[in-house]
């Protein structure tokens, strides 16, 4: 098999690569001068089981089309199967018609991904798990929580534990982690009471005295997330920290995090980590190289992927 990397987030596919003890396919993506994305793969892939490493992360249109055009690319250069490898699938929040005479992105960008190529989708934490429907050919949808169980156990072992849901949506994700701790779990209801007023939070569960762990799939501007542990806080938890598995973090959000109350806050590095990331003094990253690698070597081999959800 070969593992291809696109550009936006090569880190992790060479950590990605030496995990399974291969050297990355010698391919080249750039611009023209007018911007126009030119793929070359450098070496023979007739025949050939290929993984191809790319988040659909900002700048999404530009990763997304290098994504496309690689596949194609690959096809035309009789790959035996095509994998694309999406730790971050953008477009996810686009998963149904949220008003009259809207989209629903995520199914267009899966025709998209089947059209050019792709045999299989590989990625983690879907924003939404239907979307695994809107493509006809296998989605294995890994989850960052047995990474984060095992890291929550390493840092916060000896602290009394509770997991909270940042918001309605997100109660089965969080309920499954607290599960594994065999911890309690709380949840932050948050509504608008008219346009342009502040979201109204209230904290449902007791959090007095305990430690919470806010746990979420992405983290966009920061501002939803801020504001439950500043909720949290004000109703007696001794501190706030966060898991969050895709640090999407536009605009000011890393400054916002900063200026929160949380304590930590832990992302994957499903995404390449911007310097600010880098930076900043309550913002760290965890890898999910060695999961990745170890769910490519299943498929490649035919075995089962399962057992990484354990």
């Amino acid at each position: 098999m070969k593992i291809v990397a696109c550009n936006s987030n090569r880190p992790l596919a060479e950590a990605m690569a030496t995990a399974l003890n291969l050297p990355l396919c010698k391919a080249t993506v750039r611009r023209f001068a007018d911007m126009e994305i030119f793929v070359e793969i450098q070496e023979n892939v007739r025949g050939e089981d290929v993984f191809v490493v790319q988040s659909t992360c900002y700048p999404t249109n530009d990763n997304l089309m290098e994504l496309l055009i690689m596949m194609d690319t690959l096809r035309r250069a009789s790959a035996r199967r095509i994998t694309a490898v999406i730790p971050y699938f953008g477009y996810a929040r686009q998963d149904r018609k949220s008003g009259s005479r809207t989209p629903i992105s995520a199914k267009l960008v899966a025709n998209l991904i089947v059209e050019a190529g792709a045999n299989r989708v590989l990625t983690m934490d879907l924003h939404a798990g239907q979307i695994q429907g809107f493509f006809d050919i296998p989605v294995d949808n890994l989850f960052a929580a047995p990474l984060f169980v095992r890291d929550i156990k390493e840092r916060y072992g000896n602290r009394d534990l509770m997991i909270v849901s940042p918001d309605v949506g997100g109660v089965v994700r969080a309920r499954q982690l607290a599960k594994r701790l065999g911890v309690d779990l709380a949840i932050i209801d948050k509504r608008r009471e008219r346009a342009g007023v502040s979201e109204v939070m209230n904290v449902i569960g007791d959090v007095s005295g305990r430690h919470c762990l806010l746990v979420d799939d992405i983290i966009d501007s920061g501002g939803s997330l801020c504001n439950a542990a500043e909720a949290i806080m004000a109703v007696g938890a001794t501190s706030v920290g966060a898991y969050v598995t895709h640090g999407v973090l536009t605009g000011g959000a890393v400054s916002r995090v900063a200026s929160s109350p949380i304590e930590m806050m832990t992302i994957t590095d499903s995404i390449q980590a911007t310097e600010a990331v880098r930076l900043a003094a309550n913002v760290r990253q965890i890898t999910i190289a060695q999961l990745l690698a170890t769910a490519v070597r299943a498929v490649a081999d035919e075995s089962s992927v399962s057992s990484l959800f354990d």
